[in-house]
C-alpha cells in the first residue's frame, strides 16, 4: 500500500468517479484513493491520462477485451468481493460519475448483499462536463429550464426500450443522450416522428475533456450526416434542444485545453 495508507480501510470497496476524463477534474478526494488504493479495477472511460497515471502493478483493467469482448459486470461485481475480503482497499473507478448511466448502483447492490463495506465518491458526470466545455449549457434561463439524461445504450436483454421519445419530445427542455453515437439515426428519427421541430440544434461532443476532443454540430435532420462528415465516434454525448445552438454565439471566445476539432453543419 502507498504511503497514503491511512487515507483508505483495508477491505473496503471505493466507487469513485473520474469526472468526463481531465486528469485535472479528478476531485481532490477521488486522486487521493486513487494514490492509496491497493488495487484499482477501472474500464476505459476514465481517460487514458488517468488510467495512465495509475501504477501497472495496482490496476486490473475490467473494460473491454481483445476482440471487442467486454468483461461481464457478474465477473466485476464477483472481483471486487473477492479482492474485498482479502484485506485490499479498493478503488472501482468509473468515467464520469458511478451512478450516472455507470452501474454503480448495480455494484452497490452487489457489495452490500455480501456484506462488504463501500463508500460512494461522485463527480461531474460527462453528461454536463462534456458539453460544459463545448460551449454549451445543458440549461439556461432563455431555453432550456429542464434536462433529461437518457441511456442511449440500454440493457439488451429488454424486449422494447424503456425510453419514452414521444414525451421526451414534448417536454421542450433539453435531452442529453449518452453512449447513443451509434444509435443517432434511431432516436432522431424518433423524436421527428414525435412532431420535434427538424431545425431543432444538435450537437456531438466525442471524448469530452480528453486529448483529441471533437465537436459536431447540425439540427434533427442534418445531425447524422455531420456525425458521419466528422467521423464522431463512441464515447460521445448527444446534446438535443435549443441550447445546443447557443455554443455558435460563444465559441470564438471560448478558451480550452482539450484541442477541439469540428465540423459545423
Amino acid at each position: 500500500m502507498s504511503d497514503n495508507a491511512s487515507d483508505v480501510d483495508s477491505g473496503t470497496v471505493y466507487l469513485v468517479g473520474s469526472g468526463p476524463g481531465d486528469p485535472d477534474l479528478l476531485t481532490v478526494k477521488a486522486k487521493r484513493l486513487l494514490e492509496a488504493a491497493d488495487v484499482v479495477l477501472h474500464d476505459k472511460l476514465p481517460g487514458p491520462e488517468i488510467i495512465d497515471m495509475l501504477p501497472e502493478d495496482r490496476r486490473e483493467d475490467v473494460g473491454k477485451r481483445a476482440g471487442g469482448e467486454r468483461t461481464p459486470q457478474s465477473e466485476i461485481n464477483e472481483r471486487l468481493v473477492e479482492l474485498a475480503r482479502e484485506g485490499n482497499a479498493v478503488v472501482r473507478l468509473k468515467g464520469g460519475d458511478s451512478f450516472v448511466f455507470g452501474r454503480g448502483g448495480e455494484e452497490a447492490e452487489y457489495l452490500a448483499a455480501h456484506d462488504v463495506p463501500f463508500e460512494v465518491v461522485p463527480a461531474v458526470t460527462s453528461a454536463i462536463g462534456a458539453p460544459a466545455v463545448a460551449g454549451i449549457p445543458v440549461t439556461h434561463r432563455d431555453h432550456a429550464s429542464s434536462v433529461s439524461f437518457v441511456t442511449g445504450h440500454e440493457d439488451p436483454t429488454k424486449e422494447e426500450s424503456a425510453v419514452d421519445w414521444d414525451a421526451l419530445a414534448a417536454t421542450g427542455g433539453t435531452i442529453v443522450v449518452l453512449m447513443g453515437v451509434g444509435r443517432l439515426p434511431d432516436y432522431t428519427k424518433a423524436l421527428l416522428e414525435a412532431g420535434m421541430a427538424p431545425e431543432t440544434p444538435v450537437a456531438l461532443v466525442e471524448r469530452g475533456t480528453w486529448p483529441g476532443q471533437q465537436v459536431a454540430t447540425g439540427t434533427l435532420e442534418t445531425i447524422v450526416d455531420a456525425r458521419d462528415e466528422a467521423g464522431i465516434s463512441p464515447p460521445a454525448i448527444t446534446v438535443i434542444g435549443d441550447v445546443a445552438g447557443t455554443r455558435e454565439s460563444i465559441v470564438d471566445c471560448l478558451r480550452t485545453d482539450y484541442g477541439t476539432a469540428e465540423d459545423e453543419a
